[in-house]
């Protein structure tokens, strides 16, 4: 279908020509800035051509976590933070400015940002942890002939043209998109696009309002069949009540969009008309950031967030694991899309609110404290003393997409100590991940023989060998773990800007250790994985019931649904 041009809808500023690149410079003297907006802040890199960082610096951003279930950051703060870290690994970088020949970014996806005709953010975005459109998104997907809450004729042409279908928990963008629709008429009156947190980030580079064909994915709107043509589908707009005109303008995935504005150039210290290219969701990112992008090489990823993924030759759609292979950030390839709600998330609750919590019953949490919770929990014997706990503090999206579902620690003992709480919180996102690991495994119908490891979790010996002894795989430990996702938002521009090739980027990226099973742990953690899986089955209705009022449901309803 026909869209707008953007170019100038959003903003007053006149797109600035992209400047040719130096000539003559070797790869290791050729050099880009990479941002990767993380919920807990942007981290900004200097990368050669080579895959080396030469410098990176990290910003903090406040996380808004509201009743019924919202979460919101603001737009203006993750700019301020990007600028920031930016100058800050430029000047420690050292490299002069005009070896810096392009700029892209990674960010969290699955956010929404609605953006005024002027080209500012109206007020907060909703980001990916957001639950509160999911009674609109409920009542959009239903129909006369339902299963598992969606319409079946929907859900046909859903899955034939996207690869998916819009979450019913309302964390996707057309949920956001809905609520605000419903719930904030005067905001969703004056938005001129909505854009996702990593376009969001280019509109203040360039002034231009774009999506690429992988950062537009999770809107559920666009026909994914042709990986190199992807477009939205006036159909699905229909269907899912998104108004076309609110959406941006589409350009193929690693791309140059075009050339940093006089404005955003002066404010991060970078020569206007620097080439931008087309931003990418973290899940995309993280991939690269891994190396394992040959298909099916598969990466481990454990941040607030964690998942299993790998690059496929194919698009498909599992729906009862919530898995699909949607367009990747490389060019020509899917890539595995499923997601943990939190990972190590539970670690930073655990040290915020159990540990150190920040009250007259304990001291706040010192600067080393995840170096502690590693400490106390290598010491305590693999089982955690029989203590499980399940990591769903936020709901969960794969193997099983439920947003009421809620964590707890289960088979506690008067001899149970904290130390075994803290061992069973590493544990807990194993067992969640080899649950992932076996649905992924059956979606690609093929094993995976290692995983690359990478996030700020990978940066724990421990709980590398507590994944391998869990899953039974080998888990590759990447250096820098915690930088993949900016390495990967560097390499895609390098691999836009013809700097490098894909099959050049394994040997970039180095692996520190390897972890591999040890068979007496793997025997004690089989059977209390399948009790794990078996506490959410026989728990998700007593969840459902007891969280479905506050998070934007009907308790009796729902009491009654279950029996």
């Amino acid at each position: 279908m026909a869209r707008p041009a953007y170019a100038l809808a959003v903003t007053t500023q006149r797109p600035t020509p992209v400047i040719d690149q130096p000539h003559g410079l070797a790869p290791e003297d050729t050099y880009v800035l990479a941002v990767d907006l993380g919920t807990g802040g942007p981290k900004a890199a200097v990368i050669s051509a080579t895959g080396r960082i030469a410098a990176h610096a990290f910003e903090r951003t406040e996380l808004r976590l509201l009743p019924g279930g919202g979460a919101e950051q603001d737009p203006e703060e993750w700019w301020s933070a990007v600028v920031s870290a930016a100058r800050k690994a430029i000047d420690a970088g050292g490299v002069p400015v005009e070896r810096i020949i392009g700029v892209g970014c990674t960010a969290q996806w699955s956010g929404t940002v609605p953006i005024a005709r002027g080209g500012a953010a109206l007020g907060n975005a909703v980001i990916w942890m957001d639950s509160r459109g999911s009674t609109a998104i409920r009542r959009a997907m239903k129909g006369t002939v339902s299963a598992l809450g969606y319409d079946v004729r929907k859900v046909r042409r859903w899955v034939r043209l996207t690869g998916g279908i819009p979450s019913l928990s309302g964390k996707d963008p057309v949920g956001h998109i809905l609520f605000l629709k419903e719930e904030r008429p005067e905001i969703y009156q004056q938005t001129a696009v909505f854009l996702e947190p990593v376009d969001y980030l280019n509109l203040r580079l360039t002034g231009l309002a774009r999506a690429s064909f992988d950062s537009i994915t999770l809107h559920w709107v666009t026909d994914n069949r042709r990986i190199d043509a992807v477009a939205y589908d006036a159909d699905l707009l229909a269907l899912a009540g998104l108004d076309p005109d609110k959406l941006p303008e589409l350009v193929p995935t690693a791309t140059v969009i075009g050339g940093l504005s006089e404005e955003a150039a002066g404010t991060l210290g970078l020569r206007p008309g620097t080439a931008v290219t087309t931003g990418t969701g973290d899940l995309h990112s993280a991939a690269v950031g891994s190396g394992a992008v040959a298909d099916f090489a598969g990466h481990l990823y454990i941040g607030t967030s964690s998942w299993i993924s790998c690059h496929v030759p194919f698009k498909r759609t599992d729906m009862l694991t919530n898995i699909a292979s949607i367009p990747a950030g490389v060019p020509g390839k899917y890539l595995v899309a499923d997601e943990h709600e939190t990972g190590g998330a539970c670690l930073t609750w655990l040290r915020d609110n159990v540990v150190f919590a920040d009250d007259p019953l304990g001291p706040a949490a010192p600067a080393d404290a995840f170096d502690k919770l590693n400490e106390v929990a290598a010491a305590v014997p693999p089982g955690a003393g029989g203590v499980l706990f399940t990591p769903w503090l936020n709901g969960e999206r794969s193997p099983v997409d439920d947003h009421t579902i809620r964590g707890g620690f289960h088979n506690l003992s008067l001899s149970s100590t904290r130390a075994d709480m803290v061992r069973a919180v590493f544990e807990g996102v194993a067992f969640n991940s080899k649950w992932l690991l076996g649905a992924v495994e059956k979606y690609t119908k093929r094993p995976f023989g290692s995983l690359a490891f990478v996030g700020g979790g990978a940066n724990s010996d421990l709980w590398a060998q507590i994944h391998a002894d869990v899953t039974g795989r080998t888990i590759s430990q990447v250096a820098d773990p915690v930088l993949a996702n900016v390495r990967g938002a560097g390499l895609i521009t390098l691999l836009a800007l013809g700097k490098v090739r894909l099959s050049d980027i394994p040997a970039m990226v180095n692996i520190k250790s390897e972890y591999r099973p040890d068979r007496a742990n793997s025997e004690i953690y089989d059977e209390m994985a399948e009790e794990f899986v078996n506490l959410y089955k026989r728990t998700k209705a007593i969840h459902r019931r007891l969280n479905r009022r506050r998070l934007g449901g009907n308790a009796k309803k729902e009491k009654s649904e279950d029996g």
